[in-house]
């Protein structure tokens, strides 16, 4: 679909559709005004007759407005004046995909701004952008017959834009589609079942990002690579299972960043059973999921290449299955990791902490700037911050800042958790050099105080998804988080370095 602007009136507009905004109270909107006196008043009656109040959620549609070349208006309630974030991407989303269910092909949308002190022309193009593709997404399901009508919209433009600032909006436009494409990426990925979503399909989708990006190296370790590199915590995890490990390497370089890379590390469980430590079997089809960190690696590695940024990137993903078979890692075994730390494993559940770790020594030899990685890792983490912030917890303050920043920026929202020296004490063991598990408490911290182990030197950071990155029950499906959030710490980067 095309993205553009408008600089003038949206009464003016040649669009199929328009949608509007209405505040509570049935206060028009500055857009809504103009359509209101192009109609000679329609809105202003309709409003009076209290066919339409502006209550956040509402929405009415209009057919036949005096005056107006398009044939179509939609009427969005925006609620108070202040509008939040929050409250106006659900407005997008909302009244673009009212809009998907017609045959308009062409829409103009004119939202009333919201709230946000960095909420300037650019980041604002690129906000309407991630919100109308997110509206639109499509499940990649494999049903026999496609349930969803196909979309015909075509053009969407949105605004108005000052005419002085076209040139940043349409930059954000730009950001946005790249943003938008590697949230699609992600949600593609994650959204597949186990039994399609294997090691070998993300090492096959990794080569098919190399060729279609020459800018992109792409590498795949098999198992007896991966053995080579003495990574005996990711081997652990996969030797219960049929299908082959992947060690996914995919590099990034832009001729005009001279400096080290940042290095994105994802956790690739394609499906966790939780091996011998076996989970119960309510909603344990959602541990399709437990791959999200590796494809929020792939969609960030997407924009990356879409933007040419300059900034060195480099992906890391691990990835197997984590089953209990006969050859399956028990509780109470010791492995050896590629740093050669021992560790006594008491939770074969607690597996995705084991192949990022061998992941997270791997990154030394890039020397890198910043080494991020991404998981599903716990469920403690859920409980601790619910479905609503990606938890972050690290080894640097000011990264840590950094990444905060960048999801308030994008409305993708993170929030930074402690890591002191106390949790990393709550895994101590009688046989080896620590072990995998720490009990209840604290369950997101000691997970990362196991990998903080592994990152001594290094510049990490630590992002446990396991709240943001999926919807479970009903409405089950990839959320795409954290994509905007990455995308703009990433551009930040390549700027500012």
């Amino acid at each position: 679909m095309k993205f553009d602007l408008f600089t003038g009136s949206l009464a003016q507009s040649s669009a199929e559709c328009l949608v509007v905004g209405v505040h509570e109270g049935g206060q028009l909107t500055a857009a809504a005004v103009s359509l209101d006196r192009k109609s000679g008043g329609a809105l202003s009656r309709l409003i009076k007759r209290g066919d339409f109040s502006g209550r956040q959620g509402d929405m009415l549609w209009l057919t036949g407005v005096p005056k107006l070349k398009a044939a179509r208006v939609l009427l969005v309630g925006q609620g108070a004046s202040a509008v939040s974030r929050r409250h106006w991407r659900k407005q997008v989303i909302a009244a673009v995909q009212s809009v998907a269910k017609t045959r308009v092909k062409t829409l103009a949308m004119a939202l009333t701004r919201p709230e946000g002190r960095d909420m300037d022309d650019y980041l604002h193009a690129r906000s309407w952008v991630e919100a109308i593709e997110y509206g639109l997404y499509r499940v990649n399901h494999l049903k026999s017959k496609d349930p969803s009508p196909k979309l015909v919209l075509e053009k969407l433009s949105f605004g108005p834009v000052d005419r002085r600032h076209v040139a940043k909006a349409r930059r954000g436009i730009a950001h946005g589609v790249a943003s938008a494409q590697g949230s699609q990426l992600m949600r593609n990925l994650a959204n597949l079942p186990g039994n399609v979503c294997t090691p070998s399909h993300l090492a096959e989708q990794a080569l098919r990002l190399g060729q279609d990006y020459p800018a992109l190296k792409v590498r795949i370790l098999d198992e007896a690579e991966i053995r080579a590199e003495n990574m005996g915590c990711f081997l652990s995890v996969t030797q219960g299972s049929a299908q082959p490990p992947k060690f996914i390497i995919m590099e990034y370089r832009s001729p005009k960043a001279a400096r080290a890379p940042v290095v994105l590390v994802g956790k690739g469980i394609t499906f966790d059973t939780g091996g011998i430590s076996l989970k119960d079997p309510g909603a344990m089809d959602e541990m399709k999921f437990d791959m999200s960190g590796a494809a929020a690696v792939f969609g960030a590695i997407k924009v990356v290449t879409e933007l040419n940024l300059s900034l060195n990137v480099t992906a890391l993903i691990p990835t197997c299955e984590n089953m209990p078979g006969s050859r399956a890692t028990k509780p109470g075994d010791i492995v050896t990791s590629a740093a050669g730390l021992t560790v006594e494993i008491l939770n074969t559940d607690a597996e995705g902490r084991l192949i990022l770790c061998d992941a997270l020594h791997y990154a030394r030899r890039y020397k890198p700037q910043a080494v991020i990685d991404l998981a599903t890792l716990t469920g403690a983490c859920v409980i601790a911050l619910g479905h609503h912030h990606t938890g972050i917890m690290a080894n640097d303050d000011a990264l840590a800042e950094e990444l905060v920043s960048s999801g308030l920026r994008a409305d993708d929202r993170a929030w930074q958790l402690p890591l002191t020296e106390e949790y990393g004490e709550q895994l101590r063991s009688n046989f080896a050099d620590f072990a995998n598990v720490a009990g209840r408490d604290g369950g997101a911290i000691t997970a990362a105080a196991f990998l903080a182990k592994f990152t001594e030197g290094l510049r990490w950071a630590h992002m446990d998804i396991a709240g943001s990155t999926y919807v479970g029950g009903a409405q089950k499906g990839s959320t795409g988080r954290p994509i905007a959030l990455l995308t703009d710490f990433l551009i930040r980067r390549a700027r500012n370095r």
